[in-house]
This record gives C-alpha cells, structure tokens and sequence, in this order.
C-alpha cells in the first residue's frame, strides 16, 4: 500500500469517526428523543386500546341473547387442555375452541427459557358461520373439551336443539403437525341450504425471538402459497395488506427461525392478508392478520380438514412435514427457508445442506463446521481459482508486449487499432482476456449459496464460537451505550476481520494486475476498496455466522494466492507462450473473440461511413469501441483492465442479496422463483 492510500484510509477512517462523535447527540438531546419516542408510543398505545375497545363493543353488541340456541354456550369460565409429544407443547382454550399457546421443547428463548410462539393475547382464531337467524362466533363461545387423550382433543360447541359443532384436534406423533377437523352433527336446520364456507379471522403479533432486532426482521414476514403456484410473502419492512385474488394452500406467520403454518385441505379463498410492523424494544416483530373462507359443510357429511404447523424452519423438518400433509397436495414447506435464486436454490438444496448436515454430525461446534465447509468449497472450486490466476498470469507476462503497443498508438483516435492489434497479439499468443473472468463467474454461485444458507440455518441460533455467543446474530464483544451513526451501539469483530481480509485481497488483486497510474481506472480501483469500507457498516448487525465465513473465506482466498504466486514462475510461462507462439497465418479467431473482433470491424466500418457522410468534418473527433461484455477494453492497459472488472462478478453475491433485503422492496409476482 503506499503513501497516498494510507492517508486516504486515515482520513476515511477519521471522518467516520469524527463524524460519529461530532453527531452524538447530547444528554439534553437524547432526553427530547426519548420523550418524543414515548409521546408516540403512548399516542399508539392509546389507538390500540381504542381499537381494542371498539372490538371488543362490537363482539359483546353481537352475543347471543336469550332467544339464541348458543345462549348458554356464550356462558361460562376459560378452562385449559394440553396436548404434547415429544417435540412441542400445546395449550388449548375453552374459549373459542382455539390454541391458546405453543411451546417447543427443543429450542430456548433468549432467556434460555423454553421457547413459546405465541400466548395468552398474542394470537386469536375466529371461525365465522352465517346461519338463517344468527351467526356463529367461536371467538364469543365456550366449548367443551372431550376425548381427551395426550394427543386429541375435541372442543365441541352445544346447541340448545341438541345439536353441536365439533373442532376435532390431533397432535401427530414425534411431529409440530396438528389436525383441525370442523363438523356439524344435528345442524342441518339452523343453517341454510346455501350456506358452503366458513370465515377465518387469524391474528398473531409475532414476537421478537432473537438478539438483534433489524435482522430479524429482514426474515420475518407473513407468507403465503397460492394453490399450483410458489410462496410469496408480504413486505418485511413496511406496513401492508393485500387482497388475495387466487386460492391459497397455506398461510404462515413466519419469524426468522420459527413459523405458525395454517393449512387447508381445501383451499384458502377470499384472503386478506396483513401484516405491520412492531416498535423496536417492544418485544414483538409483526402484527400479523389472515380473513379468509375455506370448504364447510352443514348437513355434517363431510368435515372441513385443516392442519397448522407450530415449529421451526428447518429445512429437512419442514420436507418430512409436506409427507404429514394432505395426500394430494405437495404443500412445499420448505420454501419457509429461503435458500436463494433457482440455481442457488438448487446448490443449497442438494450440496450444501447435506454437507453441513454431514460435517454437523460430528459432534464438532458450529463455528468449526463452518471452517470445513468453506475449506471444502474453496478446494472444489480450486480449478477455477487455478485457471483464472493462469490466465492473469499470462496477461502480465505479455505486459512489454501490450505496452509497446501503447506506446505505438498514443493518439486517442487510434484506440480502434490499438484494440485490434492487441487483441491480434493475445490471439497470437493464444491468450483469452476474459479467461480468467469466466471463472470467477462459475465461482459465483457457489458462493452466493452460502450467502443465503447461513442466515437461514437455525442450526447456528444460540451456537456459540470464540467470542460469539450466537453465530445466528451479531457478536457484540466491544459495545457502548450511545447510538452511532451508520454503526449503532456496538462493533462485530467478526465484521471487522472479514472487512480487513477483503481489503487486504483488493490490495492483492490490484498488485497482481499491476494497475499502474491509469486515471481512467483510478475512481473503479478506490471503489474497490471503499466497498469493503461499505460492507463493514451494513453487516456489522448481520450474523457473526456470515461474517465469520466471508473473513474464513477471505483469508483461505489470500493464502491461496500467496501460494499460486509461489508456484508461478512468469519468465517460465512467457517462454511458455513464445514457444507455442502462431504464426500470422495460422490464427484463426474463435469464439468470443471472433464476436468481438467482428464488432470491432462493424464499428470502424460505420465509423468510416459516418466520416464520409460528414464530409471529414468528424476526423478529429474521438470515437473509441467499448464491447459491452469488456467495457475495460479501451483503456491505455486493456488486459489489466479486462481482468480488473472481472472480479467485479464476485460482489453479487454480497450486493445484490442486500438489494432484497436492504434498499428496495419492489415485489413482483411470485418474486423468489
């Protein structure tokens, strides 16, 4: 690094930190924030309550009076009933009939307390049934709970006619599946002929499960399945409803690792679906509500079949779930876990999740896991790597050639034979400028894969390394009590290794295609290291996990070059190229190079045209080729150019997952596929 980099990465790094310190409010300041928060949260508060009350108005303005045949069901005290397996408890109210609480007895809360979804007035089931003279509200109800057994439950509603409606419950063995079974017996008379769904008012405010806040809730949202079609999902951070034209297999109130699932055999119809987000600090992520109707018949010849599923997404989990389901219906839970674009998809689904799950079954800690899994995928992209050195290799090695080139056509209306006669001489020398660009782009998606993977393995919650005590969230081993700008209340440390590790691979990068003093690549190459800068401050609330595997990743990457540089003698390799150096008239133009050697002839071509319909006024004006797949070419250094941008290809897989996540929440259609 020289001189003016060094100070340029001082003074970076002093206007950050100043500017921190220059913006640190006061404690006056802080105090006027503090009772501006509180002002609006007492206003929401407020709103809240009067919603509340207005609701709960209009529910005791609709209740049964004497004259109804649910009079006496409208009567009573909330009673309990728990049902349990091996893998989650289940409390079920009198009161409407509904589940009441959902505890999973394999995973921990924050306070190393067994993990509860939801409770109490965290969530609501309402089932709506119109009939000729009155409604139903289950939510307005006291069942009775009979058959009761570990596993079933039946909250049956009476009717003073002798009638009753049953919601039948079943907790499947050693699974997070529940069946729900809706069933008139006897009703035949207190519903009309036409009458052939039910409504469906579900509410949840989904808590706040893990350590940090923001990221969470870039996971956590209210998705859904549209019956022959993929999942999609409401936005995560920003309030929205949306009405439903199409018929739904699912609904689910997902938090970042755990997920309520409700399932209808036939079908979801009519759906408004909502989701709002919560106040940091409140304990609660989302306010979630689904209004929707599915199948119901009153004559009780056939039940309405409906399953949920309270657990964790686990990706294997959730695909012996779908095995659980309804028989004709491949519901594809699993898509809960976003394991990335298609092609990504498909490398997290068959490679890296089986890889993780065999080296997991070690016995060895999370973070080494993490370790051999990036070893193992820097080795099976190591050709790649090799191949796209060598390539960098040759174009240095062909350096004295490619400047004298340079030196042959300063003038900048000569670029256009510059470009061709240095593209004659790697085609001489059989070189390719974008050899070594190919192969990074192969690398790429690999690499993306484990973007997407490691923020969705639930396998690291709670998972301690070094001094990360959950690679599911940030490590906030050096923290202080005042917000910063841009970094918040604490510094990752994983974070800033993985930074410095990508810094110092720029720097390698830079040497190895020995930039020079091009102005023209001056603003790309302080890019190129401003982005690291960039990415400290947007993964600094990101998982340890994540930021542990890019700086594991980085480091493997510097260790590798150092010893490619090692094994590489370029004398060698020129003297290699001379010796299989072809003659003029045995290069012949393939691939690649052919396009661009015949664009580069279509250009000068109409290049001469133009001059001549100008009359020679355009001689002096400067007109220089720039292929769209090498827009480096037309620098005074086109193969240090053309390999420079090359390895631009490797920030997708950091950039443009944060574009989702981060900058935008545009939502196409079926958006994940």
């Amino acid at each position: 690094m020289d001189k003016n980099t060094l100070v340029g990465f001082i003074l970076i790094g002093a206007v950050i930190v100043g500017f921190g310190i220059y913006n640190r409010p006061s404690q006056e300041e802080r105090a006027r924030a503090q009772h501006y928060q509180d002002s609006i949260q007492q206003v929401i508060k407020q709103q809240q309550e009067a919603q509340e009350k207005q609701a709960a108005a209009a529910i005791e303005a609709a209740r049964p009076d004497s004259t109804s045949l649910f009079f006496q069901a409208a009567q009573g005290t909330e009673q309990f009933t728990v049902l349990e397996n091996e893998l989650v408890q289940l409390t079920f109210s009198n009161k409407g009939g509904r589940v009441s609480k959902a505890l999973l007895k394999e995973y921990k809360d924050q306070k190393k307390q067994p993990l509860v979804l939801f409770d109490g007035e965290d969530a609501s089931m309402n089932f709506g049934f119109e009939g000729k003279n009155e409604n139903i509200l289950s939510q307005q109800m006291y069942f009775e709970a009979t058959n009761v057994t570990d596993s079933t439950v039946t909250m049956r509603l009476n009717a003073a006619n002798g009638g009753h409606l049953d919601f039948n419950y079943r907790l499947l063995p050693n699974s997070y599946m529940v069946d729900l079974t809706v069933q008139a017996s006897g009703m035949q008379n207190f519903f009309s002929p036409s009458t052939k769904s039910m409504n469906i008012e579900w509410k949840q405010r989904a808590r706040q499960m893990e350590k940090g806040y923001n990221f969470e809730q870039r996971y956590t949202s209210l998705t859904y399945k549209p019956v022959d079609d993929s999942f999609d999902y409401l936005s995560e951070t920003k309030d929205e409803k949306e009405t439903i034209p199409e018929s739904l297999d699912w609904v689910a109130f997902k938090n970042q690792y755990f997920s309520c699932v409700f399932m209808a055999e036939q079908n979801f119809d009519n759906a408004t679906l909502e989701s709002k987000m919560e106040q940091q600090g409140s304990g609660y992520m989302k306010n979630y509500a689904a209004d929707m109707k599915t199948a119901f018949d009153p004559t009780g010849a056939k039940a309405s079949h409906m399953q949920f599923y309270f657990g964790p997404n686990h990706f294997k989990t959730l695909l012996a779930s779908n095995d659980l389901s309804f028989k004709d219906k491949d519901q594809e839970l699993e898509d809960l876990v976003y394991l990335g674009w298609p092609i990504i998809r498909l490398i997290n689904r068959w490679f890296t999740i089986n890889l993780f799950d065999w080296l997991s079954g070690w016995g060895l800690s999370m973070g080494m896991v993490i370790l051999l899994m990036t070893i193992i995928v820097k080795v099976l992209v190591l050709p790649t790597t090799w191949k796209s050195f060598i390539s960098s290799a040759k174009m240095r090695a062909l350096k004295p050639y490619v400047d004298k080139i340079n030196a042959k056509y300063p003038k900048q209306e000569d670029a256009l034979k510059k470009q061709q006669e240095t593209m004659a001489l790697y085609r001489q020398y059989n070189v390719s400028p974008m050899g070594g660009c190919l192969p990074m782009l192969l690398q790429t998606p690999v690499f993306m894969a484990l973007f997407f993977f490691v923020p969705n393995a639930i396998e690291l919650r709670q998972q301690g390394f070094l001094w990360a005590d959950d690679l599911s969230a940030y490590d906030d081993l050096i923290s202080w009590s005042y917000h910063i700008p841009l970094l918040g209340n604490h510094l990752s440390l994983f974070c800033l290794l993985f930074s410095i590790t990508t810094v110092l691979n720029q720097i390698i990068m830079m040497k190895q295609q020995d930039m020079g003093n091009n102005p023209q690549l001056a603003a790309m190459k302080w890019m190129m290291y401003i982005m690291p800068v960039m990415f400290f401050f947007i993964f600094n609330d990101y998982a340890s996990g994540l930021s542990y595997y890019y700086f594991i990743s980085g480091l493997i990457g510097i260790i590798t070059m150092w010893i490619m540089r090692r094994m590489t003698d370029e004398k060698k390799l020129l003297a290699q190229l001379e010796a299989n150096k072809k003659e003029p008239s045995q290069q012949k133009a393939s691939g690649l190079m052919a396009k661009l050697e015949a664009l580069q002839k279509e250009q000068e071509r109409l290049q001469k045209e133009r001059q001549e319909r100008m009359g020679g006024k355009q001689k002096n004006k400067k007109i220089i080729f720039i292929p769209q797949s090498a827009p480096q070419w037309h620098t005074d250094k086109p193969s240090r150019g053309a390999h420079f941008f090359c390895y631009i290809p490797l920030f997708p897989f950091i950039v443009l997952p944060l574009q989702k996540r981060i900058v935008t929440q545009i939502k196409p259609s079926n958006k994940h596929m």
